[in-house]
């Protein structure tokens, strides 16, 4: 199994009054294709800056990332862009689902965003079926838990068939019982979809479901567990 991230030697420093924070230093780590993996650290360990560095939402200060071969510095912002649309999918901690769309509209609508024109009403059911949602594919965001909200950014992450999803905190705002069930269907869709997801998370009891672990701490590398 080929290594479609490679992160090395990573470092992300951020201008600040009267100096600067280095939020990232020399993180070396390999996620091989098809891989759940965890990315876990406390707050303020540097999660969410490399996770945006990876997904080529910021750049870093020094060292380099590879996505399937290609290193991100060296493509023009347009090829980052397309990379982001048709090759990437994001789940963020908040859902930010289109408020005036339903359920199936919303992940039809990604569809559309990545240039799929193809069986997009099937692909869209399917992957609401696939979060347990087939029954609920027709309310509004406002008529649903967010566990279920939840659920649905999910569907609509991997609707375009991406081969990375990156999810950011995605269980922060949900109980423990659903932020167990939501980790348990990331594993799934890994192995479904034969999708990379790379999900950062506090959580420890969420750990036992990746196939991975990177831990983070003061913008360093803890530990990496395989």
């Amino acid at each position: 199994m080929g290594q479609i991230i490679e992160v090395r030697q990573v470092n992300r420093i951020f201008p600040v009054a009267g100096g600067s924070f280095q939020a990232l230093s020399d993180i070396t780590f390999t996620i091989p294709e098809g891989a759940f993996t965890i990315l876990r650290g406390r707050s303020g360990s540097g999660k969410t800056t490399l996770l945006n560095i990876i997904g080529a939402l910021d750049m870093p200060t020094s060292g380099s990332i590879m996505i399937d071969g290609r290193e991100i510095q060296k493509m023009t912002e347009r090829e980052r862009e397309d990379m982001r649309r048709t090759q990437m999918g994001f789940v963020f901690q908040s859902v930010s689902l289109i408020p005036t769309m339903n359920a199936f509209q919303n992940v039809e609508f990604s569809m559309r965003l990545a240039g799929i024109k193809e069986e997009r009403e099937q692909r869209a059911k399917d992957c609401l079926r696939m979060v347990g949602l087939e029954n609920r594919m027709h309310h509004m965001p406002a008529e649903m838990s967010g566990g279920e909200q939840q659920r649905v950014a999910i569907a609509r992450a991997v609707a375009h068939r991406p081969r990375i999803l990156l999810a950011d905190e995605p269980t922060a705002e949900l109980d423990s019982r659903l932020a167990v069930e939501v980790a348990g269907l990331f594993r799934e869709l890994s192995k479904q979809e034969q999708v990379t997801v790379l999900m950062t998370t506090h959580d420890t009891g969420l750990l036992a479901d990746g196939d991975s672990i990177v831990e983070l701490e003061n913008g360093r590398l803890a530990a990496e567990r395989k």
